[in-house]
């Protein structure tokens, strides 16, 4: 069987980027019997190392959410056609009539598509709105098979959308292994300016994100608790975070760091104190995982499918509760069997997630859905 993948999302720099980055390793390395093309952007097509001479790059250097990916994308598919497409997203050329199956990663637009979450004007927001929503119905009703990232996003998916339970599979992310042999860099902190021990949150900066809330729970921190750390904020810049910084240039002790490099987030994640993950919705939630691999405590919000994702492994707080928030963050920066306990869950928590079972189990879905 010949399969296509759409990679021109993979990246190291966000979850669905991850996501299409992991899936690929895994299966290039368990399966020698079908044949794949990998459909890259001419920004990450050298990222993608093929070690499998069953898999061929393609070069679609088509941006995504734009009308060039409904009709030359779609023109590219056709020119080199598969038996099945998987498709790691809902971007999906909409006339696009072979076998394929979808990974819906969340449904954040159905619960937090306000004009306020988008760098678009209100009308142009509520045209793009209603035209993803057109798409994500009539692909949910074409897809062979949808693949959802927890259990949570399935019964999102069955909930909202009025999916059949059973056209459904749950597969698990799993965080980055850290390579034994890695010479992480000495000077991240200097790098980043960061002067005290800190607490860590990686990641978007979108509405949903719950930042705002995490940074007034930051000045109730200073204010009532202690002065002793610093918020340490990785992400992209983008409109959110500079609407961030605006908003909070009072509050002290925070540092923004833009993107970082794998090779320096994993040295953040090993020297903070407490890793912080406010969210109001997530579909999955990697970076939490990613903390707890490389040894550091996590708190995190009681919402969506993050008590799923984490288990015994999280301290957890009401994320629209600041006072709370900073409260949680204290116990787990200074209460020592806290954080004792976190991380013994947390090494038990991660047996659960695993690169090898996600591509065998996707891979048992291509060849089920053929």
């Amino acid at each position: 069987m010949k399969i296509g993948i759409d990679a021109r999302m993979l990246s190291s720099h966000f979850g669905i980027g991850r996501y299409i980055q992991q899936l690929i390793l895994q299966l290039q390395k368990i399966d020698s019997e079908n044949d794949y093309l990998i459909f890259l952007r001419q920004d990450n097509f050298a990222e993608l190392k093929i070690e499998n001479d069953r898999f061929t790059k393609v070069l679609a250097d088509v941006p995504w959410y734009t009308m060039e990916e409904q009709k030359i994308f779609l023109k590219i598919l056709e020119d080199n056609p598969v038996d099945l497409m998987h498709f790691p997203h809902w971007n999906v050329p909409y006339f696009y009539k072979k076998p394929f199956v979808i990974t819906i990663h969340d449904l954040t637009m159905y619960h937090y598509g306000r004009p306020e979450a988008s760098t678009l004007g209100n009308l142009k927001f509520w045209f793009k709105d209603k035209a993803h929503r057109t798409l994500i119905k009539h692909l949910v009703k074409e897809a062979k098979h949808i693949i959802a990232t927890s259990q949570f996003t399935a019964q999102d998916i069955v909930k909202t959308l009025g999916v059949p339970p059973e056209k459904i599979t749950v597969t698990y992310q799993a965080p980055f292994k850290i390579e034994s042999h890695l010479e992480l860099p000495e000077n991240v902190l200097q790098k980043f300016g960061i002067s005290k021990k800190f607490v860590l949150y990686v990641g978007a900066a979108y509405p949903h994100k719950n930042l705002d809330k995490l940074l007034e729970s930051w000045q109730i921190f200073n204010e009532e608790n202690s002065q002793d750390y610093e918020l340490v904020l990785v992400g992209k810049d983008s409109y959110f975070y500079q609407k961030l910084k605006e908003k909070f240039a009072n509050v002290t002790n925070v540092v923004f760091t833009g993107l970082v490099e794998d090779i320096d987030l994993i040295e953040l994640y090993k020297k903070a104190s407490v890793f912080v993950f406010p969210s109001l919705y997530e579909g999955f939630g990697l970076p939490p995982l990613e903390a707890s691999q490389c040894g550091l405590p996590v708190v995190a919000s009681s919402s969506s499918c993050l008590p799923e994702v984490l288990g015994e492994s999280a301290l957890y707080f009401d994320p629209l509760n600041q006072e709370q928030i900073a409260q949680v963050l204290y116990i787990a920066l200074t209460d020592e069997n806290v954080r004792s306990e976190l991380k013994y869950h947390a090494r038990e928590n991660l047996q659960r997630f695993s690169s090898e079972k996600l591509a065998v189990v996707t891979k048992g879905i291509y060849e089920r859905s053929k």
